[in-house]
């Protein structure tokens, strides 16, 4: 019997509930011995000519060895965003002496003996900031009355796609057009970001960090520094949660690693939550415009969005996201014709980036927010027009108007599914009986029907590395270019090594993260790590096995073709022949056993999934509250239910707090509103109900496994059913539409600029 498809428990979690996991700033290791500690002085402005650095009194505070300001780096050139369609003239100072371009912008390093001595020094450090025009909207920015960037002319970095024609709409009965936000949110990762970095004599230097992929940390630090790759060893320790926002590396890494080479000691430097929630890049952030079209009878004939993304002060990942909004632009929909279009502009902000889905929940956002919108003007049920548009089932691929080419897919299935589970016409029928009533506590339904793509393109192309070897005492080592952020690679990687081989779990060994022991890997980020990291695995499993039948076959005088895997006694035997087996072990004994291979796609896929959210919303003081969240995310071939839960519930809650409470906010003057946890609100269990699973699996012809990318499906399907929800629970009262975060001040004031509040409502019924 094969232990995949069962509940195995993670085996990673023992030494993470019991003696912790060992992050970034726990690290004990002799090449940190004696390590300076860097904290980073950061603009309090947001836009503004840096006039002078003052550091001597916080040279003469306890403990300060050294204050590093651009002087410091004259040899270091600016770092360059590396987009070949943003203007060259847009770079990036590590420390600022010329223009700050946002409030947080580094401006000198204080390194001091102890940590604690660094937060006290870096507050004497006096920067003197002659203020700018903040550009903190799009809005403002798209003007260019103030560029950040004169040298480029614009703050517009980039557009991507063509005007909609202007006959794009015509011979459509109804045309509906809706302005939406997809507001900025932050990762927010229990761990902050941190690194460490040690020169060797030998003129190599290992960076220690919090990331997403090793292997790209050094590459990307290699030519920021101008240095040979190969003297930079990247090592990435347990590392506390991502979120996309830790992939690729942080221009700090490169920044700690140069600064420990100027002053010839080891240097570590781990953010606090406030500088985390400045310094990282941001998710989200894009202004859309959605503009639908078709019959009266639901039929959708045409769609168009039209976005305009917040890069924020510096190019980051955030402004190539765009392109995957307009790649899955028109979803899980069989519209005829599809129109999108993409800028991106600079803002006085902190820049975005990647954040669970990126880019993929914006699209599905728009374009569920779409159909909800054509439903209510022309009086239809919302499922009935997502019946009516949705493309029928599908085995072979599917290419959409925008070019993505779907692997396999059954929308209409996952539709009905969470629909008859969650009882969806009784639904409706308490729905209505609430409003004759006119409860103060009315019902809203929302759904979203989502196709995502997985395993896309990372840049390194779909493929994967793995290394299996098998050891003279019967344990297995795995190495692979994936690197776990939370999802349970161990437990995942070991299961696939266990089936085919039949070691044990407990006798396998999985390493990520160290570039001198995996050159070669694409990280995790994408939910590719299943789909393109586990089959690398089990290919090595596959291809060991071949190699041991060779071996075993030569010891046992035997075909190689008439050995069979014997997993009980972890090794092979001839058919037939009991007692003639020949273990891994024996083999490794005699001559190494190990496999180094690639797997390699070719192409990503095409996850899928029905969300419907039930909430509350108190129509007297808007506050919403979700009561049920059912679900289906059709992820392929589950490898482990419990991995796959958890991934799922994870997803949900942070779907169900971006559409409720999560933003960032700026200030007019680009100061940040949200800059500690006390201010930026994210959900806890007490706003979440128990999520009600509906399984479903579609597999995919993509890789061997049939399996598709489960870890960003749950925020991509439940962001939009809860905000539709909410809207839905109010738009008996005229309410037509609600930005996220869907919060109680925001709710309330649609309600009452509708023009027809609750109360009166209530009193009509």
């Amino acid at each position: 019997m094969s232990i995949l498809g069962t509940r195995v428990v993670r085996k990673e979690d023992p030494k993470f509930l019991t003696q912790g996991a060992t992050y970034t700033d726990d690290l004990v290791d002799e090449r940190l011995t004696g390590a300076l500690h860097a904290t980073i002085v950061r603009s309090q402005v947001a836009h503004g000519k840096v006039l002078s650095v003052d550091t001597s009194d916080a040279l003469a505070a306890p403990g300060v060895v050294a204050v590093i300001t651009a002087a410091d780096l004259k040899d270091l050139s600016p770092m360059p965003h590396g987009f070949p369609f943003i203007h060259e003239s847009i770079v990036h100072q590590w420390l600022v002496d010329d223009v700050v371009q946002f409030v947080g912008d580094p401006v000198a390093v204080v390194l001091t003996e102890e940590r604690y001595q660094g937060e006290d020094a870096a507050e004497m450090v006096a920067v003197d900031i002659e203020p700018l025009p903040a550009v903190v909207t799009v809005e403002d920015a798209i003007k260019d009355e103030t560029v950040l960037f004169p040298d480029a002319g614009s703050n517009i970095a980039a557009t991507f796609g063509a005007d909609r024609p202007e006959d794009f709409f015509e011979g459509c009965e109804v045309v509906v057009t809706q302005p939406i936000v997809n507001q900025r949110v932050a990762a927010a990762p229990l761990e902050t970001r941190a690194a460490a970095a040690a020169w060797g004599d030998d003129g190599r230097v290992t960076i220690f960090c919090s990331n997403q992929g090793a292997q790209q940390v050094k590459g990307q630090i290699a030519g920021w520094l101008g240095i040979e790759p190969e003297t930079i060893r990247v090592v990435t320790p347990d590392v506390g949660g991502g979120f996309g926002a830790k992939i690729g590396a942080d221009p700090e890494f490169a920044l700690i690693a140069w600064i420990a080479k100027i002053v010839g000691r080891p240097v570590r430097w781990a953010e606090n939550r406030s500088e985390n929630l400045v310094g990282m890049v941001h998710g989200r952030g894009q202004h859309q415009v959605v503009r639908i079209g078709g019959s009266k009878d639901g039929k959708v004939e045409a769609y168009s969005i039209e976005v305009i993304q917040e890069g924020g002060a510096y190019p980051r990942i955030g402004v190539v996201l765009p392109n995957l909004t307009m790649l899955m632009a028109p979803g899980v929909y069989a519209f005829p014709k599809v129109h999108a279009k993409a800028q991106v502009v600079l803002t006085n902000t902190t820049s975005t980036g990647a954040y669970r889905g990126a880019g993929r929940p914006e699209a599905t956002a728009a374009v569920e927010r779409a159909i909800d919108l054509f439903a209510a003007e022309i009086g239809m049920d919302p499922a009935d027009v997502r019946r009516k548009n949705l493309l029928p089932k599908f085995t072979e691929p599917h290419t959409t108007p925008m070019g993505a080419t779907y692997d396999s897919g059954d929308y209409q299935a996952a539709l009905d599914k969470v629909l008859d589970a969650a009882g969806y016409a009784d639904l409706r029928k308490e729905q209505q009986a609430r409003r004759d009533r006119g409860d103060v506590k009315q019902l809203g339904l929302g759904m979203s029907v989502y196709v995502e793509i997985t395993g896309a393109d990372n840049g390194a192309g779909a493929l994967e590395h793995a290394k299996l070897e098998i050891h003279k005492d019967g344990s297995a080592t795995v190495l692979t270019g994936t690197s776990p952020h939370g999802q349970g690679h161990d437990t995942a990687y070991s299961m696939l090594v266990n089936d085919q081989l039949g070691i044990p779990m407990d006798k396998i060994t999985v390493i990520h993260g160290d570039t001198d022991l995996i050159p070669a890997g694409g990280g995790t980020m994408g939910s590719r790590s299943l789909q393109q990291g586990g089959a690398a695995v089990h290919k090595a499993a596959i291809e060991l096995i071949e190699e041991a039948r060779k071996r075993a076959a030569d010891i046992l005088e035997a075909n190689p073709e008439d050995l069979v895997i014997d997993k009980a006694n972890m090794g092979l035997s001839v058919k037939g022949t009991p007692g003639s087996t020949v273990s891994f072990a024996s083999l490794a004994e005699k001559e190494e056993l190990m496999i180094d291979t690639i797997f390699d796609a070719g192409v990503p896929t095409f996850p899928f999934g029905a969300h419907l959210a039930v909430v509350e919303v108190d129509v007297e003081s808007g506050k919403a509250h979700v009561q049920r969240l059912i679900a289906v995310d059709d992820a392929g071939t589950i490898l482990n239910p419990l991995l796959a839960e958890g991934q799922r519930h994870g997803g949900y809650a942070q779907g169900v707090a971006q559409a409720l409470l999560e933003e960032i906010l700026y200030d007019p003057d680009g100061n940040p509103l949200t800059s500690t946890l006390a201010d930026y609100p994210f959900v806890s269990a007490t706003e979440l109900p128990s999520f009600e699973l509906v399984e479903m699996e579609t597999v995919t012809p993509v890789n061997p496994l049939g399996a598709k990318g489960i870890g960003e499906a749950g925020t991509i399907g439940s962001t939009p059913a809860v905000q539709n929800a909410v809207v839905d629970a109010v738009s008996y009262l005229g309410v037509r539409h609600i930005d996220m975060p869907t919060s109680a001040m925001r709710v309330w004031k649609a309600i009452n600029q509708a023009g027809n509040n609750a109360g009166t409502d209530r009193k009509d019924s």
